[in-house]
């Protein structure tokens, strides 16, 4: 994680990956183009200059969209045709798009129509590589899109001075933040604002900051979780490589070997190694389910990373010298990414339910062997009583999230789409759902740490642990009576995001896998 934040200037041309791709939205690296992508950009566009010239009927350049390909268009009409979709199609509603993911939506926008095969101006994508460049972020509502259109509409407002945009943090009227910016508002021509609003952008954009999260989410459970078995006096026999060799599924593997890594020195672990037979399946079964779940995520970032790179347009301009050619098809459609990120939101879920059963042992003083709720005088005071409630509410939500949007597929543009894919709500609520697993997590974390203040003291916890608790101590003090909590479970759950947790154990136990 410390590769992405180090990264300065990404440019656009060859193949990224998620990490590079973070980069820029989320870590504000500098974007660039190289020779090469200029060069395709500007072969695809000259093709459409000349098939307008020459009145070629192709969709949505010279004929209407959707329903309305038949209906043709002049050449004179070809660039009143983009600005009146781009204003026809800006009806997404509700709250916005944060900065980070209107960034990484920007960022799609010129990887997707980066590739060479969408015939726009190179001078467009210039506009967007200024917004990102110097910090002007189109305000896009985020509600209301079935995988492409509406969000990115909003989005290419701007270019042309339209709608609102933020500077500087301050959402301002879209001439007013591009006048501070020093970038001068463009007019759309012949292909352009198909081309922009078109594709998988905003639904790419999305599942690659939810998936990035997840992945990060995920590595953390391996370490939250081996802190709960540490305090909790599990077995560390269930994560043997014996065990795991004749279920050779590589990331449960890689997930005991994880666990046997970060608790290698533990006096804790070692002492009650065969003090009983086995521990309750949220203990035993971190490999198993937590490998599961590293599958699936990992299964995404192909589809994910492969989507970065490719082009999602419709129609596509084929710019072979021999057989030059204008196709329309639907690489727009958004099945891939919905389906990634459909199983991307069940995965994450099952890592919450084991969190919060486990958490639910360190609390319960008749599994814990602990003072009920982790407090010294319960009753008086409820301790970690109640953030297990937050779990339990926070998992609820998870579970309702989970119901796969994909599965939906409302007709519309009067049945010429008479089946979507719904990938965009898929990578909305994939969104919705790290959040979530992030604070379950950390809310597992806090009564770990907690939890410390009841184990023998003669006994040594692993390094690693050690290393977690010394950075905790310097925020969080030892819960000794009731306190206010919120604060703490902010802290840990931002440690959990920004990659700060990963980072303290993998100072002691180097990469984890």
């Amino acid at each position: 994680m410390n590769k992405t934040k180090s990264e300065k200037e990404v440019v656009l041309g060859q193949r990224i990956d998620l990490e590079t791709f973070i980069s820029v939205a989320r870590f504000g690296a500098k974007v660039t183009f190289s020779q090469a992508y200029c060069e395709r950009v500007n072969r695809s566009r000259a093709l459409v200059e000349q098939w307008v010239d020459e009145g070629r009927v192709m969709y949505g350049i010279t004929t209407g969209f959707g329903a309305l390909c038949t209906k043709a268009i002049s050449k004179e009409e070809t660039a009143r045709l983009q600005e009146n979709i781009i204003l026809s199609h800006s009806t997404s509603v509700g709250e916005p798009f944060t900065c980070e993911q209107a960034r990484a939506t920007m960022l799609m926008v010129l990887q997707n129509l980066g590739q060479g095969f969408s015939g726009v101006r190179l001078l467009i994508l210039e506009k967007y590589r200024e917004f990102l460049n110097k910090g002007v972020t189109p305000w896009m509502p985020r509600e209301g899109s079935v995988g492409y259109l509406s969000p990115e509409a909003h989005m290419a407002l701007v270019l042309t001075g339209m709608g609102q945009a933020y500077f500087e943090g301050v959402l301002l009227p879209a001439q007013e933040a591009l006048k501070k910016a020093h970038i001068e508002p463009i007019a759309l021509s012949s292909k352009e604002g198909l081309a922009l609003i078109s594709g998988t952008t905003s639904v790419t954009a999305l599942g690659a900051l939810a998936l990035y999260d997840m992945l990060q989410a995920a590595k953390s459970a391996d370490i939250i979780g081996s802190m709960s078995l540490e305090a909790l006096k599990g077995i560390i026999k269930a994560f043997d490589e014996r065990v795991m060799s004749i279920r050779p599924h590589i990331h449960q593997t890689q997930t005991a070997a994880n666990v046997r890594n970060i608790l290698s020195d533990s006096e804790i672990i070692h002492h009650y190694k065969d003090s009983r037979i086995q521990d309750a399946l949220s203990l035993r079964c971190i490999p198993q389910l937590h490998g599961a779940v590293k599958k699936t995520l990992n299964d995404a970032l192909v589809t994910i990373e492969t989507e970065i790179n490719a082009c999602c347009d419709n129609p596509i301009i084929w710019p072979d010298e021999q057989n030059p050619d204008v196709i329309s098809a639907c690489n727009p459609d958004s099945a891939y990414v919905g389906l990634a990120m459909d199983s991307a939101c069940i995965a994450s879920t099952m890592l919450a339910k084991m969190s919060e059963r486990r958490n639910n042992r360190l609390i319960d003083e008749s599994l814990s062997g602990y003072p009920c709720f982790l407090i010294k005088e319960p009753g008086l005071n409820s301790g970690l009583m109640i953030p297990q409630y937050t779990q339990a509410g926070l998992l609820n939500d998870m579970r309702i999230l989970s119901t796969p949007a994909t599965i939906d597929g409302t007709p519309t543009c009067a049945n010429q789409e008479d089946y979507v894919a719904m990938g965009y709500n898929a990578s909305k609520k994939a969104v919705s759902i790290v959040e979530k697993l992030e604070y379950i997590l950390a809310i597992e974390l806090l009564s770990v740490y907690t939890a410390q203040g009841f184990l023998d003291a003669d006994l040594k916890r692993s390094s690693a642990t050690l290393n977690v608790f010394d950075e905790l101590t310097q925020t969080i003090p030892p819960l000794e009576q009731d306190v206010y909590l919120f604060p703490y479970i902010n802290y840990l759950k931002d440690l959990i995001h920004s990659g700060r947790l990963v980072a303290l154990v993998e100072e002691k136990t180097g990469p984890l896998q």
